[in-house]
């Protein structure tokens, strides 16, 4: 509830700055028609994840990656981690933080280990695995658009290197930290049976079918709505109590939407100009650099999303786009605020009885964050 307020009160000063003439109509008329699809596409991203593992389909995938794991704690965590990225990849960052994080703890306590390896992973890879596709993350998504609308292959192409490197440097640093706790044994368990075969294999149907049209270069709110529609259906029949409110993330949508006209309404005062002095210009490998950094600076000081669409003004080329990008995808490591993922996380955590420290969280941040964005920049600008 408290994302949505602070969404509201953000969309009230945008509505306000039109009304009074700050934010010209037309300029609000013309962000409206951008985010739309995006906001589309992140409520029917959602609707699908949240159906899906209601039919256990989730939970089947982490059984049996528990089997895959055949009794060594490394084996299963570096699983959990190709899962993590793979999911955040194809599904979007809050997806992984939503619904894998009580996976992989419920995983980790079947098999009796430490669940914070686990639990570390799948927060700092959902930021940090989310550069690849424009589906991974919202800041994709803007960002894509702002590059003309390429293919996400061709987006791909662009984000490759620094994204690979933005998912190894943390899995790197999660070994080195929790090695003691890895390298030990666990007792593989069996796995449960499915409650609804008819819910499971549409629902894996439907997952299976909706990953490549995500790549394919259709508008990525057209297939997602899609596939949401057809599992509505097929709940709708088989367990109509699942179908509630509660589906469409309407809190995240309220917050998006606020934080959009509010950081457009900033820039109609001069916002930009500011930032331009402060994040530089040129596609030089300084400037990248410059640039990159002041995404990780600003996304751990006042979130990601806002942090992008404050700085997007002053990326005037693909390759600074990418370098803003890797700040605030792969910077997010630090605040607890950094991202919406990693509140969603946080909850999780507290609703499964999981405790971490924000003070040892923000110190292990604070190291392997700027080491990620510099980094993945530095793989950025050798494909250049």
């Amino acid at each position: 509830m408290r994302t949505a307020i602070v969404g509201a009160v953000l969309l009230l000063l945008g509505i306000v700055a039109v009304a009074t003439g700050i934010l010209p109509l037309e300029d609000a008329a013309q962000l409206g028609d951008r985010v739309w699809p995006i906001l589309l596409f992140v409520v029917a991203v959602t609707v699908v994840t949240e159906l899906a593992a209601e039919a256990g389909l989730f939970t089947a995938i982490a059984q049996q990656t528990a089997r895959w794991g055949r009794g060594r704690a490394w084996v299963l965590w570096l699983l959990v981690a190709a899962v993590a990225a793979l999911s955040t990849i194809f599904l979007s960052l809050d997806t992984t933080a939503v619904l894998l994080t009580p996976v992989v703890i419920v995983l980790a306590r079947h098999a009796g280990l430490d669940p914070l390896p686990f639990a570390l992973t799948t927060v700092w890879l959902a930021n940090t695995g989310s550069l690849l596709l424009p589906v991974s993350n919202l800041t994709n998504l803007l960002a894509q658009h702002a590059m003309g609308d390429p293919s996400p292959l061709q987006f791909a192409a662009l984000t490759a290197a620094p994204a690979i490197v933005a998912i190894i440097v943390p899995v790197v640093a999660i070994f080195l930290i929790y090695r003691r706790r890895l390298l030990t044994r666990y007792e593989t368990g069996g796995i449960d049976g499915i409650e609804d075969p008819v819910l499971f294999w549409w629902s894996a149907a439907v997952v299976v079918a909706l990953v490549p049209l995500l790549v394919s270069g259709i508008p990525v709110w057209m297939p997602a709505t899609g596939a949401a529609v057809v599992l509505g259906v097929v709940f709708l029949v088989r367990r109509r109590s699942v179908l509630r409110f509660g589906l469409v993330p309407w809190q995240l949508v309220v917050l998006a939407s606020g934080l959009f006209l509010f950081i457009e309404a900033l820039h109609s005062v001069g916002l930009g100009e500011l930032l331009a002095v402060v994040s530089g210009t040129g596609d030089s490998p300084l400037a990248l650099l410059r640039l990159s950094l002041t995404g990780m600076v600003g996304a751990n000081a006042i979130d990601n999303l806002p942090a992008y669409l404050a700085l997007e003004p002053v990326a005037g080329s693909p390759a600074r786009l990418v370098a803003l990008l890797i700040g605030v995808n792969a910077g997010p490591l630090i605040t607890p605020w950094a991202s919406l993922a990693t509140l969603l996380w946080h909850q999780r955590l507290t609703s499964l009885d999981v405790e971490i420290r924000w003070s040892r969280y923000i110190l292990l941040g604070a190291i392997v964050a700027p080491l990620t964005v510099i980094l993945a920049t530095l793989a950025l600008i050798a494909t250049l």
